[in-house]
């Protein structure tokens, strides 16, 4: 399965896609990964991960509309393909498997006042 491999910034980047659906663009996706992380995102990291991605099949890109804010250039919209759907479910069976392993024993253990 090393084909899904995706790192945390993909993994994190591929879920956002999804959760924005079809109004998924740089900026929306920079947006949405800062507010519910609370994590700074640059811009060029973003696109690095996101033309990465769209190279190894995950994600496909498509136009919108022309807008007059913009300067008549269209947004670029993301949408997770059903390779991409095959990778982001393998990252979550894989974590799972990992969560599901940890010994119950363990959560119990005092932390000492972390």
């Amino acid at each position: 399965m090393k084909d899904y491999q995706l790192g945390e910034f993909e993994e994190i980047v591929m879920l956002t896609v999804g959760i924005l659906n079809n109004k998924a663009y740089s900026v929306a996706i920079k947006d949405e990964i800062e507010a519910r992380l609370k994590r700074t995102v640059s811009m060029g990291a973003l696109h690095t991960a996101l033309n990465r991605m769209e190279d190894k099949g995950y994600l496909k890109s498509f136009s919108g509309e022309s807008t007059e804010e913009r300067a008549g250039r269209p947004r670029r919209y993301f949408e997770i393909t059903a390779l991409g759907k095959k990778a982001i479910q393998h990252a979550k069976d894989t974590r799972d498997e990992l969560w599901s392993a940890i010994p119950k024993t363990i959560w119990q253990a005092n932390l000492g006042g972390i």
